[in-house]
């Protein structure tokens, strides 16, 4: 099975390259993002040593309908889809902050309410609740944008904004477009018997300073999703959720020692492994959409994608 691991383009008119974890972006003559979704797998801030089959397509295809679905209630950078591994959409100053939202109490938030904290990003987090509990409304809590392969961090409105990294003009904008993206996701959720648990939101400016979405949103690496059926039960039970989402690779990675900290060693991932990650992706696909996922080619998947870009900006 032939994976996307890194591409190495040369598109007409570009100016330069910025490869994320697992995205690749092409500057087009300081104008239009050209954004590859690969296949690579990230997990704790660490990019995994193997490539899941179809992750890229899946991960581009999900954020595409999402943004579409979402165009009416915020503006966002994309303009089109000339492959299924490909985004291409404005040219943006992104904002140094991810806008992170919760609605219930899971991963990052419930590893640190288990070890008695009560406060998340200036935020207080109330007494009494068991993991994947409903907060009584959901709960912004940013993280700073890391930067070559530093560690996302943990950050409060009120630092982001004494430290002038997003204005307080802008932070607003960015809060308010934050919830109303979660109550569209929550709503989508719902029709396909999912809860939207968690998400993150990317926000960039624009040349004539609009702020728009960026980057990719409501997709497994970005989001978490609980089925709806059966989560009171398993609430009342104390049982795990059954999720979709990719806290079933970080809790496999924590199970074999690995949390992303210095001198732990990434545990081998086997085929079978590799193979259950890449099926799970599909169910989240089909599950989220309501379609059937269609794999497109792998045999010559560079050449595929690179023949499609060009004719794209050459049409263009």
């Amino acid at each position: 099975m032939n994976t996307i691991n890194e591409t190495n383009f040369k598109f007409p008119n570009q100016k330069s390259v910025y490869k994320g974890k697992v995205r690749e972006v092409y500057n087009i003559n300081n104008e239009l993002l050209v954004m590859i979704a690969t296949d690579r797998l990230s997990a704790f801030d660490v990019i995994l040593p193997r490539q899941i089959p179809f992750k890229g397509q899946i991960l581009n295809q999900i954020a595409t309908k999402m943004m579409n679905d979402t165009a009416d209630v915020v503006p966002n950078w994309l303009i089109a889809n000339p492959d299924e591994n490909v985004a291409v959409g404005h040219l943006c100053e992104p904002f140094k902050v991810e806008m992170v939202i919760r609605g219930y109490l899971s991963g990052h938030a419930a590893r640190e309410y288990k070890v008695g904290k009560r406060v998340l990003c200036g935020v207080e987090m109330p007494e009494g609740l068991k993991e994947n509990d409903k907060f009584p409304k959901p709960i912004i809590t940013p993280s700073t944008k890391a930067e070559n392969g530093e560690h996302d961090e943990d950050i409060s409105r009120e630092d982001i904004l004494k430290n002038s990294i997003v204005s307080e003009e802008d932070y607003v904008v960015l809060e308010d477009y934050t919830k109303k993206l979660f109550q569209r996701g929550t709503e989508i959720a719902a029709k396909r018997g999912l809860i939207l648990v968690d998400t993150k939101y990317e926000f960039g400016k624009t040349k004539d300073g609009k702020i728009v979405l960026i980057d990719e949103i409501h997709t497994p690496d970005s989001s978490r999703y609980f089925y709806a059926d059966g989560y009171q039960e398993r609430q009342n039970k104390e049982e795990s959720q059954k999720q979709l989402s990719k806290e079933f690779v970080r809790q496999w990675l924590i199970d074999n020692g690995f949390q992303g900290k210095e001198n732990q060693q990434i545990p081998e991932m086997s085929d079978e492994k590799i193979t259950e990650i890449s099926n799970r992706y599909i169910e989240l696909y089909e599950q989220i959409t309501g379609e059937t996922f269609v794999k497109a080619s792998t045999e010559n998947v560079l050449n595929r994608i690179e023949e499609n870009v060009n004719f794209f900006l050459k049409s263009n």
